[in-house]
């Protein structure tokens, strides 16, 4: 294996790190206003993520790091491509960070509505956005001999990119609900079972017609070198999600959300399956998509970067499993009551 397969791997476990936790915090954040019926409630709910949304999104920045530094040309026609839609993503995150930080600084109803519904929105944009990236990622964009994109902000709001997106933001809604299960108590964990059980077959069924489509708009199903891999790997990733509610009939809480995770990791690489050695497909020449060799950065700036990564990624890791192992246990209406 090369430092050019070495980094493409290594970028799709940052993302199927950054799904999975940031998942949950976004699919909390969309249930915030429906679960949480009075301010104390909504304090409990955003307490069960309180301690860890905030390094969930470290991953984020650490994948987008390593795409700056291992693949520079794809950072620079994804992000100038995408410039528009990650700009909205990127507010979105702001505003919802802001609202964390915000919402009881002052006790006025007002104050604190305007903020929860800024979770709201700050969650649901970005959970809907991701979908419509990754689908516009595999099937390809307009990008010329140059690596430029071409296109415009509405090439990117096709019907199969908005499929993905609805797909998106239905798993993390859902991935959110069966995480409040896990770590809430009485009423709320109640509601977050019943949420559980309305948004997890609309999200199964929302990847399925992803998959479906998939396999009309790119060669997931009739990759060179790998065949089917991939698009078996994404119904796999479906079959998953199906998985999650008969656990949930069953109450086996723990293992829903293990399904809903699984669900995430195999779709995250589904899509990378999928891409390789491709990481931008251009809809206008195959000659012209982005590879791992093709957009790399030099040998050197790799290997360092390889040392590096290899020196901090388990204490990274350590540090990631030793807080949520702080904050394992449940929240609950009365233990906010008396803080």
């Amino acid at each position: 294996m090369d430092l050019n397969t070495l980094w493409f791997i290594l970028i799709c476990v940052l993302f199927i790190g950054y799904f999975f936790l940031e998942g949950f915090d976004y699919g909390v954040g969309i249930l915030l206003p429906f679960i949480g019926k009075t301010d104390i409630e909504r304090r409990a709910v955003i307490q069960t993520i309180g301690p860890v949304w905030d390094a969930n999104e470290v991953w984020l920045l650490t994948a987008g790091g390593a795409i700056f530094a291992a693949f520079p040309e794809w950072y620079a026609t994804m992000f100038s491509g995408f410039y528009l839609a990650l700009f909205i993503m990127l507010v979105g995150l702001i505003a919802r960070g802001v609202a964390f930080e915000f919402r009881s600084k002052d006790e006025r109803p007002r104050w604190r509505s305007l903020f929860d519904w800024l979770i709201f929105f700050g969650s649901l944009v970005p959970a809907l956005l991701w979908g419509v990236a990754i689908a516009n990622i595999v099937a390809g964009v307009p990008i010329d001999a140059h690596m430029n994109y071409v296109g415009g902000f509405f090439n990117l709001l096709n019907p199969y990119a908005l499929v993905g997106g609805l797909a998106t933001l239905l798993v993390f809604t859902l991935h959110g609900a069966v995480y409040l299960t896990m770590k809430s108590e009485d009423e709320i964990r109640a509601r977050a079972r019943r949420a559980a059980y309305k948004v997890g077959w609309a999200a199964a069924g929302m990847a399925i017609l992803f998959v479906a489509y998939s396999a009309l708009r790119t060669d997931m199903f009739d990759k060179p070198g790998v065949g089917m891999l991939p698009g078996i790997v994404a119904i796999l990733a479906g079959l998953s999600l199906v998985a999650t509610r008969l656990f949930l009939d069953r109450r086996r809480e723990g293992w829903s959300f293990i399904s809903t995770g699984v669900a995430i990791l195999l779709v995250v690489a589904s899509v990378f399956l999928t891409l390789f050695p491709r990481v931008m497909v251009s809809s206008l020449n195959p000659k012209w998509d982005l590879t791992v060799y093709n957009a790399s950065s030099n040998p050197y700036s790799l290997h360092v970067m390889t040392i590096v990564a290899f020196t901090a990624l388990p204490i990274v890791l350590a540090y990631l499993a030793w807080t949520y192992w702080i904050f394992r246990k449940r929240t609950s209406v009365k233990q906010v009551m008396h803080y």
